[in-house]
């Protein structure tokens, strides 16, 4: 007798579960209902906190164990930044310092963000604080503890 076994997943934080171990990206937006599908972008969140873009026919394995995570944008294109070195994809044309932090690892409350400016003096980004990822070339940014001046 063959059992179905199913396959968690969580798609923009809403949970899911599927029956099918080997998964392409469309049929992770129809399973989130996210149509029509070729008007969205699909990226795996990866182990060590990086973001994967998932094209409309390929798969993704879901038997490696756990929880995989994917997040969605309704969007034409893709935009890629550095942080500590570390490239990302991102699914839209802005992102705040607080989710830069995020991606990087480090806490939001000691740590701060600065968008290196070649040529210039790099930019402090405060947590709510959005930047546009539409200019030319790839933004870099890095991080470092913050420094207070408090008495």
């Amino acid at each position: 007798m063959v059992t179905s076994q199913n396959y968690r997943v969580t798609i923009d934080q809403t949970p899911y579960s599927v029956n099918d171990p080997v998964i392409t990206g469309l049929q992770l937006l129809e399973v989130a209902k996210k149509r029509p599908a070729d008007e969205y972008l699909i990226f795996y969140l990866l182990p060590d906190g990086q973001l994967e873009e998932i094209r409309l026919d390929e798969t993704v394995d879901l038997r490696q164990g756990g929880i995989e995570r994917f997040i969605t944008w309704r969007s034409d294109r893709s935009f890629r930044f550095v942080i500590d070195g570390r490239r990302f994809e991102w699914g839209a044309p802005l992102i705040t310092g607080l989710k830069l932090k995020q991606l990087a690892g480090v806490d939001p409350q000691f740590y701060g963000v600065w968008l290196e400016v070649r040529g210039g003096e790099d930019r402090p980004i405060e947590n709510t604080e959005t930047v546009d990822l539409q200019a030319l070339g790839v933004e870099r940014f890095f991080t470092g503890k913050k420094t207070t001046t408090e008495g």
